[in-house]
């Protein structure tokens, strides 16, 4: 069971979690006409009065980005202003994962985004470990990942993600964890919610944009650490063979962070992930404000004294 946190933003306000309700009839609901982020709020380990939030400038702006592929305005400054006022509302004392939500909120049957009515929510739940961090068992989907010349995949737009839900439960209900999706072309795309790489002879490689992939931020991210570190780094298709003799598979989102892939299939990988590990233990160390070299991807949330 998920522990939401006690408010919401809700209708450019503040409400108490179970106050945020809309109607059956809502648009989005019944067409996937909505776009959504996903940010994780991390009480300082040193300062309980600090939150820290990742990258949040780059959350924000992929938000907005999104909301205009759906023909809608939602600045970055709304959507930051929105997640400091919830912030400072919930107080976490946890680690948390925050999901904004633009949708198209009319009450309308007909599918479309012109002349409808938006809006614009927050919620919150406590989250730790979104996969295990000891590592997941992958299959390769009997699904295929969707392509840009069919849905808006620079965004995160909800009507896509039945793809990644019919891939998540096939993979979970045949005894696995986690999913694999190739694209239309026969290359690798990426996994239910998240971004895959391998390692071979020391080169750091990973589907490029052109594969179909939603252009993640953790993604990104690593991608620039392992540049800083001296690391090779390929953006390229990537054959369903290469999983198996990699050195090391792992995926990376906001949610998994960095999580480790233990087995493809019936071939169990290698457990020893030197690059992997590296690179996770300075993501902690950036994410938890430890480096000073990187503390422009860190926005620290000041929250005001209790009264």
């Amino acid at each position: 069971m998920h522990q939401f946190l006690p408010y919401a933003w809700f209708g450019g306000c503040c409400v108490p979690f179970h106050e945020s309700t809309i109607s059956v009839a809502t648009h989005a609901l019944h067409y996937g006409t909505g776009a959504f982020g996903g940010m994780r709020a991390l009480p300082n380990p040193t300062d309980p009065s600090e939150i820290l939030l990742f990258r949040a400038d780059r959350h924000v702006r992929r938000l907005s980005q999104s909301a205009r592929l759906l023909l809608t305005d939602l600045s970055e400054i709304t959507i930051f202003n929105a997640i400091v006022a919830l912030l400072k509302a919930n107080r976490p004392s946890s680690p948390a994962y925050l999901r904004p939500f633009l949708y198209t909120s009319d009450l309308g049957i007909a599918p479309r985004l012109h002349d409808i009515e938006t809006d614009f929510l927050i919620y919150g739940i406590e989250l730790g470990d979104y996969l295990s961090p000891d590592g997941v068992n992958c299959r390769i989907s009997s699904w295929t990942r969707q392509e840009d010349r069919s849905l808006p995949l620079r965004g995160k737009i909800s009507g896509a993600y039945i793809t990644s839900s019919l891939a998540k439960t096939e993979a979970v209900k045949s005894g696995f964890d986690e999913a694999l999706l190739m694209n239309s072309r026969g290359k690798l795309s990426e996994a239910s919610g998240m971004n895959l790489f391998l390692v071979r002879d020391n080169v750091l490689i990973t589907p490029g944009v052109d594969q179909d992939i939603l252009e993640g931020i953790t993604r990104s991210s690593v991608i620039e650490l392992a540049k800083s570190m001296g690391l090779t780094i390929v953006e390229r298709p990537i054959d369903k063979t290469e999983l198996f003799i990699a050195d090391e598979v792992f995926l990376t989102g906001t949610a998994a962070k960095i999580t480790p892939v233990r087995r493809v299939e019936s071939t169990t990988l290698r457990t020893e992930r030197p690059i992997m590990s590296q690179l996770k233990e300075r993501l902690t160390a950036i994410t938890e404000g430890r480096d000073p070299s990187y503390e422009h991807w860190v926005t620290r949330i000041r929250l005001d004294p209790l009264n």
